[in-house]
């Protein structure tokens, strides 16, 4: 019962954190500022807080890509992968939902058209999906950097480098639960659903490999707390 209990714990952090990250993702991107900088710090800061107060639970993954990356690793058991998956996925629902009192005017209005973009945009979604898998299997599954205070900061700022960096390419989603909801509001277009998925799979794939190859402790359990 209790470790019945503790999962349901996770997978509830996880459903809750991905709901709040992809609201917050939502009202920024759909407030029509115009300002790169501060919808990456926007983005880049929600991820950051709520990755802090899920991480001694869940371990604060809120993307499916990331779960990949951290079972690959050996940092999730498989049969948690699974409801990771979908409580987040759930909660990127919840937060489509939600909004849709605040922002349905402005659901469907700005669909990101790829054409003639997709293969740029599939590379900028793979190197930055890689690069936030491959930095959370460092600093928050790692014996050597167990117990650190950066892990959120180091989490929550490639998001923010990677808004600036191909934002203006991609839409800078490196998160399949973030992709589900803004395919959801209308922001991405369903016909590129596949771009999105298969790049931040294969980025989450290669990060635990990368991972793996790079680390002196792939073997170690994930880090607690």
């Amino acid at each position: 019962m209790a470790d019945r209990n503790a999962s349901v714990r996770k997978y509830l952090t996880e459903m809750i954190g991905t709901f709040i990250f992809v609201f917050a993702v939502l009202g920024i991107v759909l407030s029509g500022t115009e300002c790169v900088a501060a919808v990456a710090v926007g983005i880049g800061a929600a991820l950051m807080v709520m990755v802090y107060a899920s991480g001694h639970i869940s371990g604060g993954h809120l993307n499916p890509a990331v779960s990949i990356a951290a079972y690959l690793r050996g940092a999730l058991p498989l049969g948690d992968l699974g409801p990771y998956i979908v409580a987040q996925l759930v909660g990127a629902l919840a937060a489509f939902g939600v909004g849709f009192g605040l922002w349905h005017d402005k659901y469907s209005t700005g669909t990101l058209d790829l054409t003639g973009t997709v293969w740029p945009a599939f590379l900028a979604e793979l190197i930055f999906t890689f690069a936030l898998c491959y930095i959370v299997l460092h600093t928050a599954t790692s014996k050597d950097s167990a117990g650190n205070s950066f892990y959120g900061l180091a989490i929550g700022f490639i998001v923010t480098v990677g808004v600036v960096a191909v934002g203006a390419i991609s839409g800078a989603a490196f998160n399949p639960a973030v992709t589900f909801g803004l395919m959801l509001s209308g922001t991405f277009a369903w016909k590129f659903l596949w771009v999105y998925v298969v790049a931040q799979v294969v980025g989450g794939v290669i990060a635990a490999y990368a991972y793996k190859a790079t680390s002196l402790d792939e073997q170690s359990p994930a880090r607690k707390g």
